[in-house]
């Protein structure tokens, strides 16, 4: 049951990509909305938008700051 990190977040980018694919599906289908009035049309743009930041943190380098590097890109010592 190890699998290792590079095959857990392919799983984990695909499952994202085929719940996007799903959610965009639903509202190409969804009856067109009164603007700003229908709150299940906007819920579903609210979590389109959500899998789209998942799928952005799932591809985004993360920053540790170190004594040696406290900012990203910095490279200046704290000392």
């Amino acid at each position: 049951m190890s699998q290792d990190y590079q095959s857990l977040r392919a799983q984990a980018e695909q499952a994202l990509r085929s719940a996007r694919h799903q959610l965009d599906s639903d509202i190409s289908a969804y009856p067109a909305p009164i603007s700003g009035c229908d709150a299940q049309f906007n819920h579903l743009l609210a979590e389109r938008r959500r899998l789209a930041r998942a799928l952005g943190a799932l591809g985004a380098d993360v920053f540790i700051p170190t004594p040696r590097m406290p900012m990203p890109g910095t490279g200046i010592e704290s000392r």
